[in-house]
């Protein structure tokens, strides 16, 4: 792993957001990393020799960890994967109102749930 970090932090908008940017991590095939809360979820993101496994399975380490995993549009038809916090659903879907966003389905439950 190697890092890459701004000094100082890049600070810049996106839409109402202000995001920090704290600079790069390079990983290497199968090197990972662990995104953790201060509540100590945790979330992995794995480098492979294909691309990434952007998060643990979604049907059951992720939400063990207590998170669900939905799959949003923004207004400019822009698709996300985000992992919410099982108890902040209700900022989630103010964030994606504020935001002109909506939720097309949670990931986590499976297509059988979209049916």
């Amino acid at each position: 792993m190697k890092t890459d970090f701004n000094r100082p932090p890049r600070v810049f908008r996106c839409g109402k957001i202000e995001i920090t940017d704290l600079g790069k991590i390079l990983l290497e095939p199968w090197e990972m990393i662990t995104l953790k809360t201060p509540e100590g979820k945790e979330c992995d993101i794995t480098a492979t020799s294909w691309g990434y496994y952007l998060a643990p399975s979604l049907n059951a380490r992720l939400r063990r960890e207590g998170y669900k995993v939905a799959l949003v549009v923004n207004e400019a038809g822009k698709y996300f994967i985000n992992a919410v916090e099982k108890e902040k659903t209700d900022l989630f879907f103010r964030y994606l109102k504020e935001q002109g966003s909506r939720l097309l389905f949670w990931l986590d439950e499976g297509p059988e749930a979209r049916r």
